[in-house]
């Protein structure tokens, strides 16, 4: 569907409006509503931000109205607030001292640990055992069998807690 902005003296007013809504309200499409072509909302790089307080402006673009997404790379500054909001939050997991040896990936800001995750084995999957990070041995290992019920796996005994 064909979609148009209200214009006055050459700056938008309100949002675009389907071409069909117009014509049923107007008969025609009025001589100050002018074309628009929708962009979609952008995914941001992990150290990307909108630039904008209103996230999203309107811009005329080889004579057709768009959206325009105002982004920009992060100041060192909102950069190391990421970095350290990521490490208080894995801080702040249940048990997280199980996690002491994994760090910060800057490029990715998210937490990695020491070695990397093996594969997934489906036949241990189906069979009920999992493969966990073990903080006192510093490498990956199979959890036990998960009991029927309500239980969470305590990372430091090695077993599951009814809960």
């Amino acid at each position: 569907m064909n979609l148009y902005i209200e214009t006055e003296n050459g700056v938008t007013k309100n949002h675009p409006a389907f071409e069909d809504n117009l014509i049923q309200a107007f008969g025609s499409i009025p001589a100050h509503w002018e074309p628009f072509a929708r962009v979609e909302r952008p995914v941001l790089a992990v150290y990307e931000v909108f630039d904008s307080p209103e996230l999203l402006t309107y811009a005329k673009v080889d004579g057709v109205w768009t959206d325009v997404w105002d982004v920009r790379e992060m100041s060192p500054q909102e950069k190391s607030t990421k970095q350290q909001a990521t490490r208080d939050a894995f801080s702040a997991l249940d048990q997280a001292e199980n996690w002491s040896a994994w760090t910060l990936d800057e490029a990715t800001c998210m937490i990695v640990p020491p070695i990397p995750r093996p594969e997934p084995d489906l036949v241990k999957i189906e069979a009920g055992i999992y493969t966990f990070w073990c903080g006192a041995d510093a490498n990956w290992k199979d959890a036990p069998v998960r009991p029927e019920g309500e239980y969470k796996f305590d990372f430091l005994a090695w077993v599951w807690v009814a809960v």
